[in-house]
């Protein structure tokens, strides 16, 4: 039984206890029973209003208890669809009291979230509204304004916020940088703010500046021709600059007056653009005066760069005001004009010009080291020299082919492109170059047979004067095979009367020889010099030395078995 049951049945006794008391006093008293009746029936109604007045206040309390638990699951539901959530669910057996407790903690726990909700909301559209303030952008759609936000929603709005700041920063970053190159750009131009947008730009507050895409585009704008108008003075002061040093140099202007201008020969601002053009002005007035001497010094300039270009006489002669005498402003113009093309010219091929010029040099070189070593003095060197001379001929004779090769098709690509042939002096470069080999062979040649000649004649002159026969230190005669030593044996005599000619058995012996000798020399060799014009292979000439060698061994045999046959022993020919 129940503690509330055990209660009642008490209060049930305690009213019969009181009863029975009552009855007890009434009777000891002796109050007539209607007067009993009639206070029975004082004490029942009194008992029965206090009891239906107690039932009265806790009808009161359940219905107040009911319409509690009505009023928190109606909110409760709102506020769950507010707060997306799922609706509230109530636990079965449960007392009104307790479900009316549970529905009020509830409750308040759900109405704490939306006021949070809210409040991060607010928060994130103050923040938000700032951002699009300054960017000049849309706000973030979340519905109706007084709308609970879900926590998704608020995860999504955080996220644009974040964005939008990150954006703020990349802009304003942007438009610091950009403002910085404004004011410099501005301060070389020697130039203020105009507009009332540059003026927004360049004076007032950066956090002021409003950030949006269109302002960011007009201040890329601005900079840019603030940037085009600065290159602009850079380009007119660098062309300046450049006409000035001409005039400076065609001039000959002294150094005291150079320095004069020399500040603002380095930078680019308004000042500067203006002192250049000032000096320009001066030193074309001061051109007119000297204008002869001007064309003369460009003249002697083009001659230079005609060379570097090996124009030819003909090409030369096509620039006809090369030879005019009227000094005018046109002239020079021409003059100046024409000088300025072969400086392209040349620049534009100079690899191909000066690679010409390497070979000449290169040619030149070889030409002298060749003609040095032919040089019968060269072996009275002691400094080393003939052994340096000929390491840089033989490095020439290597470098000289390749140097050709590499021209040969630097040359073709030129011809390409100009459509004409590449001269030197007045030839095809590669025919100039391959007649210069053919010169030089033709004339390496001739040195050669003059020099077989020489030897003829000293041979000759030797076998009939009876005169030793020269031969090479380092040369051996047939038959000889120790080298280094002498062949031993009798000296070589003299005639004994060396006035006399020879006899006429030794003539008749060397008619042979003396007719070879003197027609077309040992081998047929012609004793006529050779010339140019002459093309004598080395194969014309009479023999070699070993030839000539054997041939006068069997003479020297046969003159010996001879003088023997007439007892001659004291005459012999010497060699």
């Amino acid at each position: 039984m129940r503690k509330s049951e055990v209660l009642a049945a008490e209060s049930v006794a305690c009213l019969n206890m009181a009863l029975c008391r009552l009855k007890d006093i009434w009777e000891e008293i002796g109050i007539p029973e209607d007067q009993r009746l009639q206070r029975t029936d004082v004490v029942k109604k009194h008992v029965k209003g206090l009891l239906d007045m107690m039932i009265q206040e806790e009808e009161n309390l359940r219905e107040r208890l009911m319409k509690s638990i009505e009023k928190c699951r109606k909110e409760l539901n709102i506020l769950c669809k507010e707060l997306q959530l799922p609706p509230s669910e109530e636990e079965e057996g449960s007392s009104m009291l307790q479900l009316d407790k549970d529905m009020r903690t509830r409750l308040e726990v759900l109405k704490k979230q939306k006021s949070q909700r809210m409040q991060e909301l607010k928060a994130l559209r103050e923040q938000e509204q700032d951002l699009c303030d300054i960017l000049c952008t849309d706000s973030f759609s979340l519905g109706p304004n007084d709308a609970v936000p879900s926590l998704q929603q608020l995860k999504d709005f955080h996220q644009h916020v974040a964005s939008l700041t990150a954006e703020k920063g990349r802009r304003h970053c942007e438009f610091v940088d950009i403002k910085k190159q404004i004011i410099l750009c501005m301060e070389d131009l020697e130039q203020l703010p105009e507009t009332s947008f540059e003026k927004d730009v360049v004076c007032e507050d950066e956090e002021a500046f409003c950030l949006s895409t269109e302002n960011i585009a007009a201040l890329r704008l601005l900079l840019g021709q603030l940037e085009e108008r600065k290159v602009e003075n850079e380009k007119q002061c660098a062309s300046y600059r450049h006409r000035i040093q001409q005039l400076w140099d065609r001039l000959q202007i002294c150094q005291e007056e150079r320095d004069r201008i020399a500040p603002h020969m380095t930078h680019s601002k308004k000042r500067d653009l203006e002192a250049l053009q000032e000096e320009v002005t001066r030193l074309e007035e001061l051109k007119v005066a000297h204008i002869r001497d001007l064309i003369e010094g460009i003249r002697a300039e083009m001659a230079s760069y005609w060379a570097h270009c090996f124009l030819s006489a003909e090409e030369q002669e096509g620039f006809l005001p090369y030879h005019s005498d009227d000094f005018t402003e046109d002239l020079l113009a021409v003059h100046d004009a024409e000088l300025l093309r072969l400086k392209q010219h040349y620049e534009a091929h100079r690899e191909l010009f000066e690679g010409v010029q390497r070979w000449q040099d290169s040619w030149d070189l070889f030409i002298e080291l060749e003609k040095k070593a032919t040089d019968p003095s060269r072996f009275t060197n002691r400094g080393g020299n003939l052994l340096k001379e000929e390491k840089q001929r033989t490095d020439l004779l290597k470098s000289l082919p390749k140097l050709e090769k590499r021209l040969k098709v630097q040359l073709e690509a030129w011809e390409r492109e100009q459509g004409r042939e590449f001269l030197v002096q007045g030839q095809k470069f590669m025919q100039f170059v391959e007649e210069q080999w053919e010169l030089h062979r033709i004339k390496k040649e001739r040195e050669k047979q003059e020099r077989h000649l020489k030897k003829s004649r000293q041979t000759e002159e030797d076998m009939l004067y009876g005169t030793a026969v020269r031969t090479p230190s380092k040369r051996r005669l047939p038959g000889n095979n120790t080298p280094g030593k002498t062949r031993k044996g009798p000296p070589a005599r003299t005639p004994s009367r060396p006035g006399r000619p020879p006899r006429a058995g030794l003539l008749e012996r060397n008619k042979e020889n003396i007719i070879v000798l003197n027609g077309t020399g040992v081998g047929g060799a012609s004793r006529t010099p050779s010339t140019p014009q002459r093309n004598v292979s080395i194969n014309s000439v009479a023999s070699t030395y070993s030839e000539f060698v054997k041939e006068f061994a069997n003479l020297e045999s046969t003159l010996v078995s001879s003088g023997n046959s007439q007892k001659c022993p004291n005459q012999s020919v010497r060699l």
